[in-house]
């Protein structure tokens, strides 16, 4: 039976909040990292033409379904000159030849064959994406719901009503509502329209309401894990996005406040959590670095992109189509770029275009091809 698509938008937070974080509190390192703070002022971490580019990758981990599955990858740029930061999304059914898989594989296949799964993966990203990647971060579900409810709770503006009545329920994703072993194999080949009608007990409703809403770290999960609004409006890849820069900035607002900053007892707690649920290849004699980049960039002006098969609602042109289902895919539902499967051209230029500049439109593709 074609399982439902897991497609978790986890949070993976900000890199700043995390590092002040996770490095000031660890007992092994916060007297040297302290000593440097003091000593030094300069900023010494890699870039690659002149930014600092940094790979968040979410995963369900625990007893989740595909535990190292990435269902959230994002590149975050980093100008220091301007004080910007451009958050690019990259859908987790991006299929990728070189694995003869999704993308979301990638990180997966590297815990799996011992290479490292943040090698694998900003491997696999730098070669779509056409950037260097720089840095890389991981986290996982449950450690971004605790350390949403150790701050207690994000205050998100939300921007239109919508509901979800296709909200996967963790845990039950392989549950047979009671079908009978017949029953399950002639549904083998649901849709995944289907599949909510025939496995009701696999899906919740969640519904928001437009305006200013306080929310817990689950209610912020499903906030921005939520894909299948009944309104068109907060359908769409781009408005995740959208609910994704919220979020995340709202999160680093919480932690980076002094009320955090200040309480013992919530470092100490969001050091905890982070340090069970967290990936990361920053080398420790650079910490304190980010801590100062994060002190100086706490302001940036955040701008998101989203690589996607568009809008038509909008006339919104996309960069990717979904292909008929086939062997060439292994017959799993996937996105391919318009150019043609493994042509990332299209991609790369609209990307540095949106680092360079921000803004840019995608023009329409006469001949879209598989």
């Amino acid at each position: 039976m074609r399982r439902p698509k897991k497609r978790f938008l986890y949070l993976v937070g900000t890199i700043f909040a995390i590092l002040v974080i996770f490095f000031v509190v660890k007992t092994a390192s916060i007297y040297p990292v302290l000593f440097q703070l003091v000593t030094n002022t300069g900023i010494n971490v890699k870039e690659s033409n002149g930014r600092i580019n940094i790979l968040l990758l979410g995963i369900g981990g625990g007893t989740h379904d595909g535990p190292d599955l990435t269902d959230t990858i994002m590149l975050a740029s980093l100008d220091q000159k301007d004080n910007r930061i451009t958050l690019i999304s990259i859908p987790r059914d991006l299929w990728y030849p070189p694995i003869n898989q999704k993308i979301n594989d990638a990180y997966a296949n590297g815990v799996i064959n011992g290479q490292g799964g943040l090698n694998e993966a900003e491997s696999a990203v730098s070669k779509i994406t056409g950037q260097q990647i720089d840095y890389g971060v991981r986290i996982d579900f449950s450690g971004f719901v605790q350390a949403v409810n150790i701050v207690g709770g994000l205050d998100i503006n939300v921007d239109n009503t919508f509901d979800d009545y296709q909200y996967p329920i963790d845990g039950m994703e392989n549950a047979t509502c009671g079908h009978t072993p017949a029953e399950l194999e002639a549904m083998a080949n649901d849709t995944q329209d289907q599949l909510v009608k025939d496995f009701p007990c696999r899906y919740m409703h969640v519904h928001f309401n437009k305006g200013l809403q306080h929310m817990d770290g689950q209610t912020a999960l499903e906030y921005v894990r939520s894909r299948h609004a009944v309104q068109e409006i907060e359908a769409s890849d781009f408005a995740r996005s959208k609910r994704q820069e919220k979020v995340i900035k709202a999160f680093k607002d919480k932690v980076l406040s002094v009320q955090t900053l200040l309480n013992p007892e919530k470092i100490i707690s969001l050091y905890s959590t982070l340090r069970s649920s967290i990936d990361m290849n920053i080398p420790q004699d650079q910490f304190d670095d980010f801590i100062r980049l994060a002190e100086k960039m706490k302001n940036a002006k955040i701008h998101t992109a989203v690589i996607d098969t568009g809008d038509p609602s909008t006339n919104r042109a996309g960069l990717l189509t979904n292909p008929p289902t086939s062997s060439a895919f292994q017959y799993e539902w996937v996105l391919t770029p318009r150019a043609g499967n493994g042509n990332f051209s299209e991609i790369q230029n609209y990307i540095s275009c949106e680092i360079e500049t921000g803004s840019c439109p995608v023009t329409p593709s006469p001949t879209p091809k598989p």
